[in-house]
């Protein structure tokens, strides 16, 4: 039985499956958290051998003195993971510290965080990548701009998902950024892609090979959705694309990755664009090496017949997995903003689409910015059914 640290269990809230999994795999499930034991969901409860609170899991002397006592009292630990994109640099502190091998240590943060640094090793694959400049002021802002054209995108070199990521689409826009933005960080600024995100979401085995691959397009763009308070709409697909499947198996050789959960984010160009290629084609984005976040694993679990969350536990205590993948069809999400006037109540919409539907819920106010208010999920076996559900959930009155 090997012992596994699970950083933050309890969020998102879906998370308690990995445990779930991992301690039907045999192995010593030890959470670490800041919420109370006794408020964790119950089959959270059930499924940890071990809880330690700290008061706050961004101290980090707190959760280090949390990972000593597990080694006090379960000895060596196997793994440490929390699959969550904030936790990600603090994750491989803690193994560093520690000596936890199975996992990235410190010194791999630069290439897997920082959005000028993936660029490198995209290229490596042979993957196009936007161009991109460090920003200082306006006059090296300006230079740039005058090589790529307006618009240009703004966000943190080091960021977690579209926060504090802006188009600029002229002077004022930029002088009202650079007056604005924080600065104690640093921002990448890259030139306008015109294209819908196409993903490659993973479980890679520790020999680097797949054991598991899929993949979700999002139609509208995430900084969009954060900026105008916009709907949210994104899907997975039936059938992986075969141009995402292999550029997606070249940046997992590329950046080294093993034993994880990935999310890997491209540009599919919808329009031809100089320097980056046709109408169609495939442009690096973004690396995430976690799941794709919210309620995603579970979509992928519908839209594929499988439990990922089993497959990812599998490669973790045996190296592989034998969970049989079903049926696909596409899994859809759709994200309503309060407040706007919907054609359709959420009762008709339900009534209506009640034999599709997987999952109807309120989202958590701290993913309502990209995700929207109000969540359907449901599963459709054609593209042309999927999009008739995206036209009753979001039209709305004039």
């Amino acid at each position: 039985m090997g012992n596994v640290i699970f950083i933050s269990p309890n969020f998102p809230t879906n998370y308690w499956q990995f445990c779930r999994e991992l301690r039907n795999d045999g192995m010593n499930v030890l959470g670490i958290g800041d919420c109370p034991y006794d408020q964790l969901q119950e089959e959270l409860r059930e499924s940890l051998c071990e809880y330690y609170k700290v008061e706050s899991l961004e101290n980090y002397e707190e959760v280090y003195r949390a990972v000593a006592y597990f080694i006090h009292r379960h000895g060596r630990i196997d793994w440490l993971e929390s699959n969550n994109e904030y936790w990600l640099e603090r994750d491989a502190r803690l193994r560093t510290d520690f000596h936890i091998t199975s996992g990235f240590q410190t010194e791999d943060i630069p290439r897997i965080k920082y959005k000028s640094r993936m660029k490198e090793f995209y290229q490596r694959a042979g993957i196009p990548t936007a161009r991109y400049h460090l920003v200082e002021g306006p006059e090296d802002c300006l230079a740039f701009i005058r090589e790529v054209g307006w618009p240009v995108v703004v966000k943190p070199d080091n960021g977690v998902g579209a926060s504090d990521t802006h188009k600029l689409s002229r002077e004022e826009d930029l002088t009202r950024f650079l007056r604005e933005k924080n600065p104690a960080v640093t921002y990448i600024m890259e030139e306008f892609v015109y294209a819908e995100v196409n993903s490659y979401d993973a479980v890679i085995g520790p020999e680097g090979e797949p054991l598991f691959e899929t993949g979700n397009v999002t139609p509208n763009s995430i900084m969009d959705i954060v900026n105008n308070d916009d709907n949210s709409i994104y899907y997975i697909v039936k059938d992986l694309p075969e141009d995402t499947r292999a550029a997606g198996r070249a940046a997992v050789k590329s950046f080294g990755v093993k034993s994880r959960f990935i999310h890997f984010e491209f540009f599919r160009l919808t329009r031809d664009q100089e320097g980056l290629g046709k109408k169609g084609q495939i442009v690096a984005l973004e690396v995430n090496m976690r799941p794709c976040g919210g309620f995603t694993p579970d979509m992928i679990n519908f839209a594929h017949s499988t439990n990922v969350y089993k497959i990812w536990a599998d490669m973790i205590a045996f190296g592989d997995s034998r969970m049989p993948v079903g049926e696909h069809g596409f899994c859809a999400f759709a994200g309503r903003r309060d407040g706007k006037p919907f054609l359709l109540s959420h009762e008709e919409l339900v009534e209506k689409y009640g034999a599709s539907l997987r999952m109807v819920d309120r989202i958590p106010d701290v993913l309502a910015g990209a995700m929207g208010n109000q969540m359907y999920v449901a599963v459709f076996p054609t593209q042309e059914e999927m999009d008739l559900f995206y036209q009753d959930a979001l039209a709305e009155r004039s």
